[in-house]
Protein backbone atom coordinates (compact mmCIF):
# COMPACT_ATOMS: atom_id res chain seq x y z
CA UNK A 1 0.00 0.00 0.00
CA UNK A 2 1.60 3.62 -1.01
CA UNK A 3 1.64 5.98 1.98
CA UNK A 4 0.15 9.19 1.47
CA UNK A 5 1.53 12.77 1.79
CA UNK A 6 -0.89 14.66 3.83
CA UNK A 7 1.20 17.70 3.16
CA UNK A 8 -0.53 18.60 -0.20
CA UNK A 9 1.27 20.22 -2.98
CA UNK A 10 -0.06 23.88 -4.61
CA UNK A 11 -1.42 23.25 -7.89
CA UNK A 12 0.87 24.46 -10.70
CA UNK A 13 -1.87 26.69 -12.06
CA UNK A 14 -2.02 28.19 -9.13
CA UNK A 15 2.17 28.80 -9.03
CA UNK A 16 1.98 30.22 -12.01
CA UNK A 17 -0.50 32.76 -11.32
CA UNK A 18 1.34 33.85 -8.18
CA UNK A 19 4.61 33.96 -10.07
CA UNK A 20 2.54 36.01 -12.90
CA UNK A 21 1.05 38.36 -10.29
CA UNK A 22 4.58 38.95 -8.74
CA UNK A 23 5.98 39.76 -12.16
CA UNK A 24 2.78 42.47 -13.15
CA UNK A 25 3.33 44.03 -9.68
CA UNK A 26 6.34 44.69 -10.41
CA UNK A 27 6.36 45.34 -14.43
CA UNK A 28 3.50 47.80 -13.19
CA UNK A 29 5.24 49.59 -10.62
CA UNK A 30 8.45 50.46 -12.84
CA UNK A 31 5.81 51.53 -15.20
CA UNK A 32 4.28 53.70 -13.01
CA UNK A 33 7.96 54.91 -11.50
CA UNK A 34 8.72 55.55 -15.51
CA UNK A 35 5.06 57.54 -15.93
CA UNK A 36 5.69 59.60 -12.71
CA UNK A 37 9.32 61.04 -13.79
CA UNK A 38 7.75 61.35 -17.42
CA UNK A 39 4.81 63.71 -15.68
CA UNK A 40 7.65 65.44 -13.16
CA UNK A 41 9.53 66.33 -16.36
CA UNK A 42 6.59 67.35 -18.99
CA UNK A 43 5.54 69.75 -16.12
CA UNK A 44 8.42 71.06 -15.13
CA UNK A 45 9.43 72.21 -18.72
CA UNK A 46 5.95 73.44 -18.50
CA UNK A 47 6.38 75.55 -15.90
CA UNK A 48 9.93 76.97 -16.77
CA UNK A 49 8.42 78.35 -19.85
CA UNK A 50 5.02 79.55 -18.75
CA UNK A 51 4.99 80.34 -15.48
CA UNK A 52 8.67 80.86 -13.74
CA UNK A 53 8.19 84.47 -14.96
CA UNK A 54 5.92 85.08 -12.36
CA UNK A 55 5.91 81.89 -9.58
CA UNK A 56 8.35 80.05 -7.55
CA UNK A 57 7.91 76.93 -6.15
CA UNK A 58 8.82 77.79 -2.40
CA UNK A 59 9.08 81.60 -2.56
CA UNK A 60 6.77 84.83 -3.43
CA UNK A 61 7.82 86.82 -6.80
CA UNK A 62 5.36 88.36 -8.58
CA UNK A 63 2.73 85.74 -7.90
CA UNK A 64 2.41 83.18 -4.61
CA UNK A 65 4.77 80.18 -4.52
CA UNK A 66 3.06 77.30 -5.67
CA UNK A 67 4.00 74.20 -4.39
CA UNK A 68 1.19 72.42 -2.80
CA UNK A 69 -1.11 74.29 -4.55
CA UNK A 70 -3.26 71.32 -5.49
CA UNK A 71 -3.37 69.99 -2.01
CA UNK A 72 -5.41 73.90 -1.30
CA UNK A 73 -7.89 74.17 -4.70
CA UNK A 74 -9.92 71.35 -6.16
CA UNK A 75 -8.29 70.28 -9.80
CA UNK A 76 -11.85 71.65 -11.45
CA UNK A 77 -11.23 75.09 -9.81
CA UNK A 78 -7.71 75.58 -11.00
CA UNK A 79 -8.06 74.21 -14.48
CA UNK A 80 -10.88 77.37 -14.61
CA UNK A 81 -8.67 79.82 -13.11
CA UNK A 82 -5.52 78.87 -15.26
CA UNK A 83 -7.33 79.08 -18.56
CA UNK A 84 -9.17 82.00 -17.75
CA UNK A 85 -8.95 83.56 -14.69
CA UNK A 86 -10.70 86.97 -15.42
CA UNK A 87 -13.55 85.44 -16.61
CA UNK A 88 -13.95 82.97 -13.54
CA UNK A 89 -13.40 86.56 -11.12
CA UNK A 90 -15.89 88.30 -13.30
CA UNK A 91 -18.60 85.37 -12.63
CA UNK A 92 -18.43 86.67 -8.71
CA UNK A 93 -16.49 82.96 -7.81
CA UNK A 94 -15.96 84.12 -3.84
CA UNK A 95 -11.89 82.12 -4.39
CA UNK A 96 -11.26 83.55 -7.39
CA UNK A 97 -11.85 87.37 -6.17
CA UNK A 98 -9.86 86.39 -3.37
CA UNK A 99 -7.14 84.92 -5.42
CA UNK A 100 -7.27 88.09 -7.84
CA UNK A 101 -6.35 90.41 -4.89
CA UNK A 102 -3.45 89.07 -4.25
CA UNK A 103 -1.66 90.97 -7.14
CA UNK A 104 -2.09 93.89 -8.95
CA UNK A 105 -0.78 92.61 -11.97
CA UNK A 106 -3.36 90.13 -13.44
CA UNK A 107 -2.42 86.86 -14.29
CA UNK A 108 -1.87 85.60 -17.76
CA UNK A 109 -4.69 83.30 -19.04
CA UNK A 110 -3.67 80.12 -20.69
CA UNK A 111 -6.61 78.65 -22.80
CA UNK A 112 -4.43 76.68 -25.09
CA UNK A 113 -2.95 73.94 -22.01
CA UNK A 114 -4.90 71.24 -22.19
CA UNK A 115 -6.22 68.78 -19.21
CA UNK A 116 -2.77 66.85 -19.25
CA UNK A 117 -0.95 69.75 -19.83
CA UNK A 118 -2.30 71.53 -16.27
CA UNK A 119 -2.54 67.83 -14.12
CA UNK A 120 1.82 67.87 -15.22
CA UNK A 121 1.48 71.24 -14.15
CA UNK A 122 0.65 70.90 -10.54
CA UNK A 123 1.68 66.98 -10.20
CA UNK A 124 5.21 69.15 -10.76
CA UNK A 125 4.58 71.82 -7.80
CA UNK A 126 3.40 68.44 -6.02
CA UNK A 127 6.64 66.76 -5.91
CA UNK A 128 9.13 69.61 -7.15
CA UNK A 129 12.49 69.02 -8.54
CA UNK A 130 14.01 65.37 -9.57
CA UNK A 131 16.31 64.50 -6.71
CA UNK A 132 19.88 64.73 -8.33
CA UNK A 133 21.45 61.12 -8.34
CA UNK A 134 24.53 60.20 -6.17
CA UNK A 135 27.78 60.41 -8.12
CA UNK A 136 30.79 59.30 -5.80
CA UNK A 137 33.78 61.36 -5.42
CA UNK A 138 31.86 64.45 -7.25
CA UNK A 139 31.33 67.24 -4.73
CA UNK A 140 29.34 70.72 -5.14
CA UNK A 141 32.62 72.57 -6.09
CA UNK A 142 35.13 70.16 -8.30
CA UNK A 143 38.23 71.29 -9.31
CA UNK A 144 38.21 72.33 -12.89
CA UNK A 145 41.45 70.24 -14.33
CA UNK A 146 40.17 66.48 -15.26
CA UNK A 147 40.88 64.02 -12.64
CA UNK A 148 42.74 61.78 -15.36
CA UNK A 149 45.69 64.40 -16.10
CA UNK A 150 49.35 64.03 -14.78
CA UNK A 151 50.78 66.56 -12.69
CA UNK A 152 53.50 68.45 -14.20
CA UNK A 153 55.75 67.72 -11.55
CA UNK A 154 55.42 64.06 -12.13
CA UNK A 155 56.19 64.31 -16.24
CA UNK A 156 59.60 66.01 -14.81
CA UNK A 157 60.58 63.84 -12.95
CA UNK A 158 60.07 61.14 -15.09
CA UNK A 159 62.47 62.70 -17.64
CA UNK A 160 64.94 63.12 -15.07
CA UNK A 161 64.85 59.16 -14.30
CA UNK A 162 64.92 58.64 -18.33
CA UNK A 163 67.97 60.58 -18.75
CA UNK A 164 69.56 59.26 -15.55
CA UNK A 165 68.69 55.75 -16.66
CA UNK A 166 71.01 56.66 -20.20
CA UNK A 167 73.66 57.34 -18.46
CA UNK A 168 73.48 54.78 -15.89
CA UNK A 169 73.50 51.79 -19.49
CA UNK A 170 75.80 53.57 -20.83
CA UNK A 171 78.31 53.44 -18.11
CA UNK A 172 77.69 49.74 -17.83
CA UNK A 173 78.53 49.46 -21.52
CA UNK A 174 81.61 51.32 -21.30
CA UNK A 175 82.88 48.67 -18.36
CA UNK A 176 82.07 45.42 -20.27
CA UNK A 177 83.77 46.73 -23.27
CA UNK A 178 86.47 47.42 -20.98
CA UNK A 179 86.47 43.79 -19.04
CA UNK A 180 86.66 42.27 -22.60
CA UNK A 181 89.85 43.63 -23.71
CA UNK A 182 88.80 47.16 -25.43
CA UNK A 183 91.00 50.15 -24.19
CA UNK A 184 90.18 52.33 -21.53
CA UNK A 185 89.38 56.08 -21.99
CA UNK A 186 89.34 58.41 -19.53
CA UNK A 187 85.68 58.80 -19.56
CA UNK A 188 83.03 61.55 -19.42
CA UNK A 189 85.06 63.52 -16.44
CA UNK A 190 88.04 63.10 -17.46
CA UNK A 191 87.10 64.21 -21.37
CA UNK A 192 85.37 67.37 -19.84
CA UNK A 193 88.75 68.20 -17.76
CA UNK A 194 90.76 68.00 -20.63
CA UNK A 195 88.15 70.64 -22.51
CA UNK A 196 88.14 72.63 -19.37
CA UNK A 197 92.34 73.51 -19.43
CA UNK A 198 91.86 74.13 -23.13
CA UNK A 199 89.07 76.49 -22.80
CA UNK A 200 91.21 78.30 -19.82
CA UNK A 201 94.11 78.54 -22.31
CA UNK A 202 92.74 79.88 -25.23
CA UNK A 203 92.19 84.02 -24.86
CA UNK A 204 89.54 84.28 -28.15
CA UNK A 205 87.46 81.94 -26.54
CA UNK A 206 87.31 84.14 -23.19
CA UNK A 207 86.54 87.69 -25.49
CA UNK A 208 83.62 85.71 -27.02
CA UNK A 209 81.97 84.43 -23.88
CA UNK A 210 82.37 88.25 -22.32
CA UNK A 211 80.86 89.36 -25.70
CA UNK A 212 78.04 86.83 -25.66
CA UNK A 213 77.27 87.72 -21.63
CA UNK A 214 76.94 91.15 -22.29
CA UNK A 215 74.50 90.43 -24.97
CA UNK A 216 72.58 88.47 -22.95
CA UNK A 217 72.54 90.33 -19.93
CA UNK A 218 70.90 93.00 -22.34
CA UNK A 219 68.65 91.16 -23.88
CA UNK A 220 67.47 89.71 -20.16
CA UNK A 221 67.55 93.27 -18.60
CA UNK A 222 65.79 94.95 -21.76
CA UNK A 223 63.68 92.55 -21.85
CA UNK A 224 62.26 92.49 -18.48
CA UNK A 225 62.20 96.37 -18.35
CA UNK A 226 59.66 96.21 -21.68
CA UNK A 227 57.31 93.64 -19.26
CA UNK A 228 56.95 96.54 -16.59
CA UNK A 229 53.43 97.36 -16.33
CA UNK A 230 52.51 95.18 -19.27
CA UNK A 231 49.60 93.13 -17.36
CA UNK A 232 48.62 90.60 -20.30
CA UNK A 233 46.28 87.70 -18.73
CA UNK A 234 45.97 89.29 -15.71
CA UNK A 235 43.00 87.76 -13.92
CA UNK A 236 41.51 88.44 -10.38
CA UNK A 237 38.83 86.83 -8.57
CA UNK A 238 36.06 89.65 -8.25
CA UNK A 239 33.65 89.30 -5.10
CA UNK A 240 30.98 88.53 -7.50
CA UNK A 241 31.58 85.45 -9.61
CA UNK A 242 29.89 87.42 -12.28
CA UNK A 243 30.64 85.34 -15.70
CA UNK A 244 30.28 87.20 -19.37
CA UNK A 245 30.33 83.81 -20.89
CA UNK A 246 26.52 83.05 -19.58
CA UNK A 247 25.31 87.06 -20.37
CA UNK A 248 27.12 88.20 -23.06
CA UNK A 249 27.62 84.43 -24.80
CA UNK A 250 24.63 82.83 -24.04
CA UNK A 251 22.23 85.23 -23.23
CA UNK A 252 23.17 87.49 -26.14
CA UNK A 253 23.50 90.55 -23.61
CA UNK A 254 24.74 93.69 -25.69
CA UNK A 255 27.88 95.01 -23.77
CA UNK A 256 26.70 98.22 -24.22
CA UNK A 257 23.31 97.72 -22.63
CA UNK A 258 25.60 97.23 -19.10
CA UNK A 259 28.70 99.27 -20.46
CA UNK A 260 26.66 101.70 -22.13
CA UNK A 261 28.70 105.02 -21.12
CA UNK A 262 31.27 103.30 -24.05
CA UNK A 263 30.14 105.31 -27.01
CA UNK A 264 29.53 108.66 -25.61
CA UNK A 265 32.36 108.71 -23.01
CA UNK A 266 36.07 108.58 -22.52
CA UNK A 267 35.76 105.71 -20.40
CA UNK A 268 33.41 102.45 -20.81
CA UNK A 269 32.04 102.51 -17.36
CA UNK A 270 30.70 99.99 -14.50
CA UNK A 271 27.48 99.09 -14.58
CA UNK A 272 25.46 99.63 -11.72
CA UNK A 273 23.87 96.92 -9.68
CA UNK A 274 20.44 98.08 -10.64
CA UNK A 275 21.61 97.36 -14.20
CA UNK A 276 21.66 93.88 -12.71
CA UNK A 277 18.54 94.10 -11.23
CA UNK A 278 16.79 95.05 -14.11
CA UNK A 279 16.60 90.98 -14.63
CA UNK A 280 17.30 89.98 -11.45
CA UNK A 281 14.62 91.07 -9.72
CA UNK A 282 12.67 87.90 -11.38
CA UNK A 283 16.02 85.81 -11.95
CA UNK A 284 17.07 84.71 -8.46
CA UNK A 285 18.36 81.11 -9.39
CA UNK A 286 20.61 79.89 -12.58
CA UNK A 287 18.91 77.58 -14.83
CA UNK A 288 19.07 73.77 -14.05
CA UNK A 289 22.85 72.30 -15.02
CA UNK A 290 24.22 75.74 -15.18
CA UNK A 291 28.03 75.44 -14.60
CA UNK A 292 30.80 78.35 -14.18
CA UNK A 293 34.55 77.92 -14.67
CA UNK A 294 35.55 80.71 -11.74
CA UNK A 295 39.01 80.58 -9.93
CA UNK A 296 39.97 76.93 -10.87
CA UNK A 297 36.58 75.76 -9.89
CA UNK A 298 33.66 74.67 -11.18
CA UNK A 299 30.50 76.35 -9.54
CA UNK A 300 27.37 74.68 -9.65
CA UNK A 301 23.41 75.85 -9.32
CA UNK A 302 24.16 75.92 -5.88
CA UNK A 303 27.03 77.92 -5.38
CA UNK A 304 26.08 80.37 -8.25
CA UNK A 305 22.48 80.97 -6.62
CA UNK A 306 24.85 82.29 -3.68
CA UNK A 307 25.91 84.73 -6.20
CA UNK A 308 23.05 86.40 -7.39
CA UNK A 309 22.06 86.71 -3.70
CA UNK A 310 25.25 88.59 -3.10
CA UNK A 311 24.10 90.88 -5.89
CA UNK A 312 20.24 91.41 -3.77
CA UNK A 313 22.29 92.24 -0.72
CA UNK A 314 24.11 95.13 -2.49
CA UNK A 315 21.32 96.37 -4.18
CA UNK A 316 19.40 95.85 -0.74
CA UNK A 317 16.42 94.00 -1.88
CA UNK A 318 14.37 91.64 -0.17
CA UNK A 319 13.62 88.59 -2.13
CA UNK A 320 11.16 87.39 -0.12
CA UNK A 321 9.14 90.55 0.32
CA UNK A 322 10.14 91.57 -3.36
CA UNK A 323 10.81 94.97 -2.32
CA UNK A 324 13.47 97.52 -1.38
CA UNK A 325 15.04 98.06 2.01
CA UNK A 326 17.44 100.56 1.65
CA UNK A 327 20.04 98.78 2.97
CA UNK A 328 22.44 98.86 0.00
CA UNK A 329 26.72 98.68 0.09
CA UNK A 330 28.93 98.89 -2.85
CA UNK A 331 30.22 96.07 -4.89
CA UNK A 332 34.20 95.90 -4.62
CA UNK A 333 35.27 95.07 -8.36
CA UNK A 334 38.38 94.69 -8.95
CA UNK A 335 39.57 97.40 -11.80
CA UNK A 336 41.40 94.88 -15.26
CA UNK A 337 41.97 97.01 -17.85
CA UNK A 338 43.81 99.94 -16.24
CA UNK A 339 46.56 102.06 -18.71
CA UNK A 340 48.87 104.93 -16.92
CA UNK A 341 47.60 108.15 -15.67
CA UNK A 342 49.97 109.63 -18.61
CA UNK A 343 48.22 108.04 -21.90
CA UNK A 344 44.54 109.13 -23.06
CA UNK A 345 42.55 107.04 -24.59
CA UNK A 346 38.95 107.77 -25.60
CA UNK A 347 36.24 104.97 -25.91
CA UNK A 348 33.49 107.05 -27.95
CA UNK A 349 36.04 107.72 -30.39
CA UNK A 350 36.48 104.17 -31.05
CA UNK A 351 33.42 102.45 -30.08
CA UNK A 352 31.17 105.17 -31.81
CA UNK A 353 33.63 107.16 -34.40
CA UNK A 354 35.58 104.06 -35.69
CA UNK A 355 32.98 101.19 -34.70
CA UNK A 356 35.60 99.00 -33.23
CA UNK A 357 34.11 96.29 -31.91
CA UNK A 358 34.70 95.36 -27.84
CA UNK A 359 36.34 92.33 -28.80
CA UNK A 360 39.23 94.21 -30.78
CA UNK A 361 41.09 95.14 -27.11
CA UNK A 362 39.34 93.04 -24.86
CA UNK A 363 39.33 89.69 -27.03
CA UNK A 364 36.43 87.42 -26.80
CA UNK A 365 34.96 88.62 -23.78
CA UNK A 366 31.64 86.15 -25.03
CA UNK A 367 33.44 83.32 -24.09
CA UNK A 368 35.10 84.59 -20.48
CA UNK A 369 32.81 82.64 -17.25
CA UNK A 370 36.16 84.70 -15.49
CA UNK A 371 36.83 88.03 -17.41
CA UNK A 372 41.02 88.48 -17.89
CA UNK A 373 43.31 91.17 -19.70
CA UNK A 374 43.37 89.79 -23.41
CA UNK A 375 45.34 92.25 -24.71
CA UNK A 376 48.95 93.93 -24.00
CA UNK A 377 47.66 97.68 -24.33
CA UNK A 378 51.43 98.68 -24.49
CA UNK A 379 52.04 101.46 -27.05
CA UNK A 380 53.51 99.45 -29.38
CA UNK A 381 50.34 97.09 -29.84
CA UNK A 382 48.01 100.10 -30.04
CA UNK A 383 50.64 101.83 -32.81
CA UNK A 384 50.13 98.76 -34.80
CA UNK A 385 46.78 98.91 -34.64
CA UNK A 386 46.68 102.35 -36.43
CA UNK A 387 49.11 101.35 -38.85
CA UNK A 388 46.62 98.34 -40.00
CA UNK A 389 43.53 100.38 -39.18
CA UNK A 390 42.15 102.13 -42.37
CA UNK A 391 40.04 105.30 -42.09
CA UNK A 392 36.03 104.25 -41.97
CA UNK A 393 34.14 106.47 -44.12
CA UNK A 394 30.86 105.25 -44.11
CA UNK A 395 28.76 107.96 -42.54
CA UNK A 396 31.45 110.22 -41.85
CA UNK A 397 31.81 113.36 -43.79
CA UNK A 398 33.89 115.07 -41.49
CA UNK A 399 37.33 113.00 -43.07
CA UNK A 400 36.09 113.12 -46.45
CA UNK A 401 38.12 115.84 -48.11
CA UNK A 402 41.23 115.55 -45.64
CA UNK A 403 40.86 111.90 -46.48
CA UNK A 404 40.91 112.49 -50.53
CA UNK A 405 43.96 114.84 -49.71
CA UNK A 406 46.04 112.53 -47.70
CA UNK A 407 45.20 109.69 -50.21
CA UNK A 408 47.16 111.76 -52.98
CA UNK A 409 49.91 112.60 -50.60
CA UNK A 410 50.51 108.95 -49.84
CA UNK A 411 49.37 107.32 -53.06
CA UNK A 412 46.47 105.04 -51.70
CA UNK A 413 43.05 104.43 -52.23
CA UNK A 414 42.60 104.29 -47.79
CA UNK A 415 44.55 106.24 -45.49
CA UNK A 416 44.91 104.20 -42.32
CA UNK A 417 44.37 105.93 -38.73
CA UNK A 418 48.51 106.02 -38.82
CA UNK A 419 48.51 107.98 -41.92
CA UNK A 420 46.03 110.42 -40.39
CA UNK A 421 47.73 111.48 -37.16
CA UNK A 422 47.47 108.18 -35.19
CA UNK A 423 50.97 108.01 -34.72
CA UNK A 424 51.76 111.64 -33.04
CA UNK A 425 52.43 111.54 -29.66
CA UNK A 426 50.06 114.41 -28.97
CA UNK A 427 46.93 112.02 -29.64
CA UNK A 428 47.05 109.93 -26.79
CA UNK A 429 50.06 111.65 -24.66
CA UNK A 430 48.69 115.08 -22.45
Amino acid sequence: MKSVNHHSKLPQSLLKSLVFSLVFLFSFSTFSQEVDEARQKEGKKLFKSLCASCHKLDKKLVGPPLQGVEEKYENDWLKKWIRNNAQLIASGDALAVEAGAYSPTAMTAFPQLTDKNIDDILYYTTVGDPKPKAVAGVPGVVAKAPADQAPEWLIYILAAAIIVAFFIIASLLKTVSELKGAPKTPGLLGQSAELWQGIKQNTFLHVMFAIFGALMSAYVLFGTLFKVGVDQGYQPVQPIAFSHKVHAGENKIDCQYCHSAAKHSKHSGIPSVNICMNCHANIAEVADGLQVEYDDQILQKKQLDKEIAKIYKAAGWDPEKMEYTGNTMPVKWIRIHNLPDFVYFNHSQHVTVAGVKCQKCHGPVEEMDELYQHSPLTMGWCIDCHKETNVDLKGNEYYAKIHEELAKKYGVEQVTIAQLGGKECGKCHY
